[in-house]
């Protein structure tokens, strides 16, 4: 857990909403100078900063609503710091809750150094970032349509085994599989929306590859030479990461991406673990993907995995190798360097 620490004349707290905001200004003795809810409105928060713009910072929690507030604070040269919002749920829990205490308490905590850092991620790759988690989502919806069908045909217990639905070419006899015409509506309907979806995926990762290609080719490349790892998996890596520079460490990365367990520890005595939910979904499921992949047709990677299983059980060898792929994407990416195999399998990468 990372702290803002720097010291400045004006603390700005803002317990941000999408139609208000609660904004409190502390001075760097603690006294509050300024506590007001107002619109969210750029122009309503500059007019009553104003006064108190020289040597400010402003902080708010890591909530869906905070790129404007991002972008205009870059844009106005006023400092801004973004609030891990599991972390200060759990420094700021209080006996009473509202906006006007909430600010308070973020403006106390930037003040004091004990505001939790998340990362504010460059307004240059967001969107993009942002476009192909939206493509993500589509798959998983796609996914979803695929799974109602099989069960359905489970429900009505058809004899003969639907085949490999997902590929269009095995779809041409599924309805006629279906002999109530109101069920074979139902199955027509979900093969419509697959094929819209369909369409619309192969367009849109037409552009993301493109855009991909224009902004960081190089680093494309290198996640691309993993064994398995193809254009989609590469992209998530890519701009979930966006700069492995941010990460001092191949332990803070790992940990980032969901791959280490933290332990709970008190008086040398061990209670478990905990943290499993913090850090970033989206590379936990790149790397646990990934690591599926490589071991298609990799004789010595499966061999691998059958001796850590016959150890740890298979699904903790598959946890293993994620955390190894993870270790070895750090080092590719900061020494730029593509993926080797041989390096990746010695003990202890």
């Amino acid at each position: 857990m990372r702290f803002y620490t720097k010291q400045h004349q004006f603390y700005c707290g803002i317990d941000l909403h999408a139609n208000a905001m609660y904004v409190c200004i502390l001075d760097s003795t603690g006294e509050v100078v300024l506590h007001k809810n107002i619109p969210t409105r750029p122009k309503s928060l500059l007019k009553l900063i104003k006064p108190y713009r020289e040597n400010l910072v402003i902080g708010c929690e890591c909530m869906f609503s905070w790129y404007w507030l991002a972008d205009l604070c870059a844009d106005e040269d006023i400092e801004f710091v973004l609030g891990h919002a599991l972390y200060m749920r759990a420094i700021h829990g209080g006996k009473a809750k509202n906006d006007r205490i909430d600010s308070h308490k973020i403006a106390v905590l930037l003040r004091g150094g004990s505001f939790p850092l998340a990362y504010v991620y460059p307004k240059s790759l967001r969107a993009t970032r942002d476009l192909l988690r939206r493509r993500n989502h589509l798959v998983r919806k796609k996914s979803e349509l695929f799974a109602h069908i099989q069960n359905t045909a489970t429900q009505y217990n058809l004899p003969d085994p639907l085949g490999r639905i997902a590929k269009p070419s095995e779809r041409g006899d599924l309805l006629k599989k279906f002999s109530d015409p109101i069920v074979r509506r139902m199955v027509e309907v979900d093969l419509l929306t697959i094929e819209h979806y369909e369409q619309l995926l192969g367009t849109l990762e037409w552009e993301l590859e493109r855009l991909t290609n224009r902004q960081a080719p190089i680093e494309l490349a290198l996640l691309k030479s993993i064994n398995g790892v193809g254009r989609i998996l590469g992209m998530v890596m890519l701009y979930e990461i966006e700069d492995i520079g941010r990460f001092p460490r191949v332990q803070d990365f790992v940990s980032y991406c969901r791959l280490v367990k933290p332990e709970k520890q008190s008086n040398r005595k061990s209670y478990g673990h905990s943290g499993k939910k913090i850090g970033n979904a989206h590379l936990r499921w790149a790397f646990g993907e990934a690591v599926v992949l490589m071991l298609k047709g990799n004789k010595p990677l499966q061999a691998q995995l059958q001796k850590l299983a016959s150890r740890h059980g298979k699904g903790k060898a598959l946890a293993i190798l994620s955390h190894r792929l993870g270790r070895a994407v750090y080092f590719m990416l900061k020494n730029q360097v593509p993926f080797d195999q041989e390096l990746f399998m010695r003990k202890g990468i």
